[in-house]
């Protein structure tokens, strides 16, 4: 294919140091396809990534894509790398955007790590007490279902600087003697040998859309659509779908504590799994269903997201108590 306009791609970003690996593995792909093509990428400090706070206060983490949308709306640059996991599921795409390909998704696990020095190697080494780091609610919840004695701590920043944090290199209020990352952000930074223990998808559900890029542009620039899209992978976006249906059905943002993850099994059949959790990990509901004879992720979304709404998931997510 070598019809790509005469034009450079202007890819928008976040600035963080893994979004612009990121662009750089998508880059790297795009040249494959078109040898010729010019890249030029805009990063972007979003409001999001200058927030220190909780970001459920800021509007949650659809922030980090919301302005780096609004760029490609306007035309100031032609297509954007988001992380999925990042792109809220309660609302409807932005106007004119559409997902024009997913990259076949990294590993979607979540992995322990130490500070440098320790000799802790497992989350049960952990004495009681002992302070945990996580940004995610989803991730606290699942700790605290299974060691409520732990003391789990909101850190948040890029991961280099949550790392750093971690060994004592850089200043917080608190001592951690361990924290929680996904291990496709620490393979992009090329340092994954840190992950000491890592959790199976059964000890710790991931993210709807854990590990997942998605490539987005205008809905009515043909050529940027038809060049994303030979970077499609079909067997993600199908298990994405089925993910983000459900998420959609549970009107779930990214603050809420929601984990789903589709598979695709050997014989061919999809397979979902969902689970949304209190705050605290005290009360959770659980689904998994199969694609069954039509095998359609949307249909096997709406049917996990339907189970999980009937056993109690919408008072748990607007944490009313029971």
């Amino acid at each position: 294919m070598n019809d790509f306009p005469g034009r450079t791609l202007r890819i928008g970003t976040r600035s963080s140091p893994m979004a612009l690996a990121q662009v750089e593995q998508v880059s790297g792909l795009l040249r494959k396809v078109e040898p010729a093509l010019e890249i030029e990428v805009v990063p972007v400090t979003t409001e999001a990534d200058k927030w220190q706070g909780d970001l459920a206060q800021l509007g949650g983490k659809g922030l980090y894509v919301k302005e780096i949308d609004t760029m490609l709306q306007r035309g100031q640059v032609d297509c954007a790398v988001h992380c999925i996991k990042d792109v809220p599921g309660d609302v409807p795409m932005p106007r004119g955007l559409i997902f024009a390909a997913y990259l076949q998704r990294d590993d979607v696990r979540d992995v322990l790590l130490f500070p440098e020095g320790s000799d802790f190697q497992t989350l049960d080494d952990l004495p009681a007490g002992a302070t945990v780091a996580t940004s995610a609610v989803r991730r606290k919840a699942q700790i605290n279902r299974v060691r409520p004695d732990l003391n789990v701590v909101r850190v948040r920043g890029a991961v280099g600087t949550r790392v750093e944090k971690l060994d004592g290199k850089r200043k917080i209020d608190t001592k951690l003697d361990a924290m929680i990352l996904a291990r496709a952000g620490l393979e992009r930074l090329g340092i994954s040998e840190r992950g000491r223990q890592v959790f199976s998808v059964g000890e710790m559900l991931p993210a709807v859309g854990a590990g997942a890029l998605g490539l987005e542009c205008r809905k009515d620039d043909d050529a940027v659509a038809y060049l994303l899209q030979q970077l499609n992978h079909e067997r993600t976006m199908t298990e994405i779908t089925a993910e983000r249906v459900m998420l959609h059905n549970l009107r779930g943002h990214c603050n809420s504590p929601i984990a789903g993850h589709c598979i695709t099994e050997p014989d061919g059949q999809l397979s979902l799994r969902g689970m949304v959790f209190s705050r605290d990990g005290s009360k959770f509901v659980h689904a998994h269903m199969w694609g069954e004879s039509m095998n359609d992720p949307a249909v096997l979304g709406a049917r996990v997201g339907a189970e999980l709404l009937r056993q109690g998931a919408r008072d748990i997510i607007e944490g009313i108590p029971h």
